[in-house]
């Protein structure tokens, strides 16, 4: 599938390892949570970026001894009518303050991609490169929320604080 980062189709840098496979040193891999869990030191022990894929239906705190060392974290997305993934994300983002490629995979549709990028998520395994064009028109239309959330843009109601508290322009006469 291919992977939006930006509103553009990016080269996805992460190898999905199968759990009965060998991990390569030199490799960005994406291992499951089940690996993960069996394993944690030698998943993580590795040299290069490695990324979980977790599912909806287990707990994200069970993550939180990882993070620091995780690059990437994908949820799962199983059907589009279960939004489990968007309240992961932003426990993920808020209240454990992961800063890694939080990927969003399953069935995402275009109708949803406001609400990833609300929710925390920095890229999107798509069915088809055509959605990189239209989650790009999804960042440029929406550019204040008034919600803040885990995802980096500032809501309304910070970047008027931040007006307010602004030094006052010099007028030059």
């Amino acid at each position: 599938m291919p992977l939006i980062k930006n509103g553009t189709v990016v080269e996805d840098r992460f190898v999905t390892v199968a759990d009965d496979a060998a991990l390569p040193d030199d490799v960005a891999v994406m291992v499951t949570a089940a690996r993960l869990m069996a394993d944690p030191a030698a998943v993580l022990g590795r040299e290069a970026p490695t990324g979980v894929i977790w599912p909806n239906n287990k707990n994200v705190a069970a993550l939180a001894p990882f993070l620091d060392r995780l690059a990437a974290v994908a949820l799962v997305f199983p059907s589009f009518k279960d939004g489990r993934a968007y309240s992961q994300a932003r426990i993920l983002r808020e209240r454990f303050g992961f800063r890694g490629e939080l990927r969003a995979t399953g069935e995402v549709l275009r109708d949803q991609f406001v609400f990833f990028v609300r929710s925390g998520f920095d890229a999107l395994d798509v069915a088809k490169p055509e959605d990189a064009a239209a989650f790009a028109s999804v960042l440029a239309r929406y550019s204040v929320f008034y919600q803040p959330t885990g995802g980096s843009r500032a809501a309304a109601s910070r970047l008027r604080v931040e007006r307010l508290e602004a030094p006052p322009r010099s007028s030059a006469a």
